[in-house]
Formats: C-alpha cells, sequence, structure tokens
C-alpha cells in the first residue's frame, strides 16, 4: 500500500485545501524556485551528514557512531527537510510525494512491491485523543490528520532505517487504520 492510498483512505477529505492545487485541473505557470531551494538545503544536508558522517566513523565504531549528536542532529536536520519538501510539494502541486522510501532495485524477487516473500508482518497502532485547540488558533480538528500523517511519514522513515520492512501504513481518523479494508479494496481494483 503507498503512502498515496493510505491518504485517501484515510477520510481526508479537501476541507480547508486550495481547490486550485488540490483540484482536477492541470496548474499552469507555476514557479518552482522555492521547490529547488527545499532540495538544494537538502541536498546541503546530505552533503554535510556525509562528511559529518566519515569524521564520526574514524573516531568511533559503528554502534558509538550511530548514537553521536551530531549524527543524530543531522538525521533529525534531513528528517524535517523531507517533511518540508513533503509540505511544499503538498501546498504548492497537491501531490503526496512518497520521497523518502527505499529500494534495492531486486524487482524480480518477492512481490510487486518489491518485498520478499512470504513477509511475515504485525499491525501496530498509535492512538491519539484530541480535543480542539485552546486560545487564538486558526486549526481545527479537521487539520490534525495532516498532522498525523506527517509524523507516520518520519515514523515509517525511521523503522525503514533501523532496517524493518514497512508494508504499509495510514492514518485515519475515530478508529485505527483498517488495512484488510484496503486489501479488499485492491482486490476489486484488479
Amino acid at each position: 500500500m503507498s503512502h498515496d492510498d493510505a491518504h485517501d483512505h484515510a477520510g481526508h477529505d479537501d476541507a480547508g485545501h486550495d481547490d486550485s492545487v488540490h483540484g482536477p485541473a492541470p496548474l499552469h505557470g507555476i514557479d518552482a524556485s522555492d521547490l529547488h531551494a527545499v532540495v538544494d538545503q537538502l541536498a546541503a544536508a546530505l552533503h554535510g551528514y556525509v562528511d559529518t558522517a566519515v569524521g564520526v566513523r574514524a573516531e568511533f565504531g559503528s554502534t558509538e557512531a550511530d548514537e553521536d549528536p551530531r549524527i543524530l542532529a543531522l538525521e533529525s536536520e534531513v528528517g524535517s527537510l523531507n517533511a518540508r519538501l513533503y509540505d511544499t510539494l503538498h501546498e504548492r502541486l497537491g501531490l503526496h510525494a512518497d520521497l523518502t522510501g527505499m529500494s534495492w532495485g531486486d524487482e524480480d524477487e518477492g512481490d510487486a512491491d518489491g518485498l520478499p516473500d512470504p513477509l511475515e508482518v504485525d499491525t501496530f497502532h498509535l492512538g491519539f485523543l484530541i480535543g480542539p485547540p485552546v486560545g487564538t488558533s486558526d486549526l481545527s480538528l479537521d487539520s490534525v490528520l495532516d498532522l498525523v500523517e506527517q509524523g507516520g511519514a518520519e515514523l515509517a522513515e525511521r523503522l525503514v532505517g533501523a532496517g524493518f520492512v514497512v508494508d504499509g501504513w495510514g492514518a485515519s481518523r475515530g478508529a485505527p487504520f483498517d488495512f484488510d479494508e484496503d486489501e479488499e479494496e485492491d482486490e476489486d481494483d484488479a
């Protein structure tokens, strides 16, 4: 299941979205300079990470290097910039870009998603009880799902970075995400 499928399944409607960006009509005259600026910042952060990782690894073993505060800070920065790129693409183009997944290109092994077959999986849930914002916030409870999805993308990325196979994830409002329902929809589309 892709993040795009999870996003659509989550019951996320276009409330609060700019119809010209999230609507069915093509967009014309887009100035991509702010998008390229975020990519440039991300590229610079990745180069900084590599330089720092080489230096830290020259000082410490791999286990210590993985936990080095300089490495952790740069990983957090890269994750934040990935989220910022996602948000900018979403706000400007209406895209739900899946740019943080990993693939090793072994297309012939496993299923169509590139996962080993058979895959032993288990389901995990993280729930929140959220009330309306207090004070003078312009946000409503309808905006919570976008924030939860951003956190889900970051968490999925961290799990993959730790070596786990994340077969899919989803966000929903009111009940845990139902993976079985998504599989039934996929079978109906086939």
